[in-house]
């Protein structure tokens, strides 16, 4: 983990993920998840979630928000956002919220559990996936990468969320059907600018 509490990037390391000797089971998260939810996040090196904020989206029937537990203990959770309005560059609609899974626990697919089901709720609702990241969190931009998103504008704030550094980016997927992952391979530029055009994206 990197003191900015992003999972270290490893872009080779999926390869070498360690099985787990248990089953990962997922489910929805209720208001009695609260203060282990919030103990992943202190564990993670991360701010804990507002209760009160993370309460409302647990009953908010426009979010999901869901945690992974092995051998009965939970060791992480993620969650969706739900804007109805657009903010500058970025549309309203669904969006993946963030995914947090114990530092002993991570490299074993855990977070790829988490966003698979977070994604097949949004494909129920919608067409389009929205996802926003802090351009130096690698990890977690090549995970995201496997469902098709792709960069489409860049700014440091999108709807209520601000960056560390400045600058944050904003990735949508689109529903429309299989796609060829090998071809979204390249790692998104952090530093040179991107280019928007949609004939480069990966469908």
């Amino acid at each position: 983990m990197t003191s900015s509490g992003f999972a270290e990037y490893s872009p080779n390391q999926r390869q070498d993920e360690t099985a787990l000797d248990s089953t990962v089971d997922v489910r929805l998260a209720t208001s009695g998840d609260i203060d282990a939810i919030r103990d992943i996040d202190n564990k993670a090196g991360r701010s804990p979630a507002d209760v009160v904020a993370l309460a409302a989206a647990i009953l908010d029937e426009n979010r999901l928000v869901v945690i992974a537990s092995v051998d009965g203990s939970i060791v992480g959770w993620g969650k969706t956002h739900f804007w109805s309005n657009a903010e500058g560059r970025a549309p309203g609609g669904h969006y993946l919220g963030g995914v947090t899974v114990l530092p002993d626990f991570r490299r074993r697919g855990i977070a790829r559990v988490l966003t698979q089901i977070r994604m097949d709720w949004i494909w129920a609702h919608a067409e389009s996936a929205w996802y926003i990241v802090n351009r130096s969190n690698r990890a977690s931009i090549d995970l995201h990468r496997q469902w098709g998103f792709v960069e489409v504008a860049r700014a440091a704030k999108f709807h209520t969320t601000s960056f560390t550094g400045g600058v944050g980016l904003l990735l949508q997927a689109k529903q429309s059907g299989p796609r060829n992952l090998s071809s979204c391979s390249r790692p998104i530029p952090s530093d040179e600018e991107p280019n928007y055009d949609d004939s480069n994206h990966c469908q």
